[in-house]
């Protein structure tokens, strides 16, 4: 199946060179030039991975990104001049996957979206065990249907957390070192910086402790110099 790209990127040259590398890597590539445009044409095509860049006229890569995630699960990566951490924290915990600083090689530009698209979603096949109900006490998560309950209330998680917290909580006690989990979550390929497995976890912790105070830290444990591990009893 041809995987389709969208780029929304209002710096025209770079868009079309981005365009021609995605092509010869066969993708269907469609290009826009602001937020709006970026918005209206995800909704219209459906893209299977979105390359966002931060600094778009009109509404910005943050406002089309947080936007998106209402509609769409799309892979994004974001494309920045801004190198600041907390540009990519913020970034990250709006739900993109991946984040690139320009200016960047073309071969780790294609690289990136190659390993993002080696981590499947919702729809990859799964294993009858696999697809049965978590529980934890008050904490119940559901693979077949990506849902995660805690208490009387749901969760919402993006694809990449809800990802992580399932692969925590696939072995309780376990510690995860981060190289670990971002081969089970990001893929086995993925080769950014390991601090992206600290910025979801804080996002997750942070969602669990909206709906139950305390939670997030009580089911997702720090080991200092090492890792997480997922605490469910």
């Amino acid at each position: 199946m041809t995987v389709r790209a969208l780029i929304v990127e209002d710096e025209k040259n770079l868009a079309s060179l981005l365009r021609g590398y995605l092509e010869r890597e066969g993708f269907e590539v469609h290009e826009t030039f602001d937020g709006e445009a970026g918005l209206e044409a995800a909704r219209r095509l459906e893209p299977d991975v979105v390359v966002l860049d931060w600094m778009l006229p009109g509404l910005d890569g943050m406002g089309v990104l947080q936007e998106l995630r209402r509609f769409s699960e799309a892979y994004v990566i974001m494309l920045t001049a801004r190198a600041e951490e907390m540009d990519k924290i913020v970034g990250l915990s709006a739900g993109a996957d991946d984040y690139l600083t320009k200016p960047f090689s073309p071969g780790e530009f294609v690289a990136r979206v190659r390993a993002m698209l080696r981590r499947p979603r919702g729809e990859a096949d799964t294993t009858p065990e696999e697809e049965k109900p978590l529980a934890f006490g008050v904490l119940e998560i559901d693979p077949a249907r990506r849902r995660v309950c805690l208490g009387k209330g749901e969760v919402s998680l993006t694809a990449l957390e809800f990802d992580l917290l399932l692969a925590l909580a696939s072995r309780p006690g376990f510690v995860f070192g981060r190289r670990r989990l971002l081969e089970r979550v990001w893929g086995e390929d993925y080769f950014g910086d390991d601090h992206v497995v600290d910025v979801h976890v804080a996002n997750l912790r942070k969602k669990l402790n909206a709906v139950e105070d305390g939670a997030g830290n009580r089911y997702v444990r720090t080991v200092r110099g090492v890792g997480y591990r997922f605490e469910g009893s």
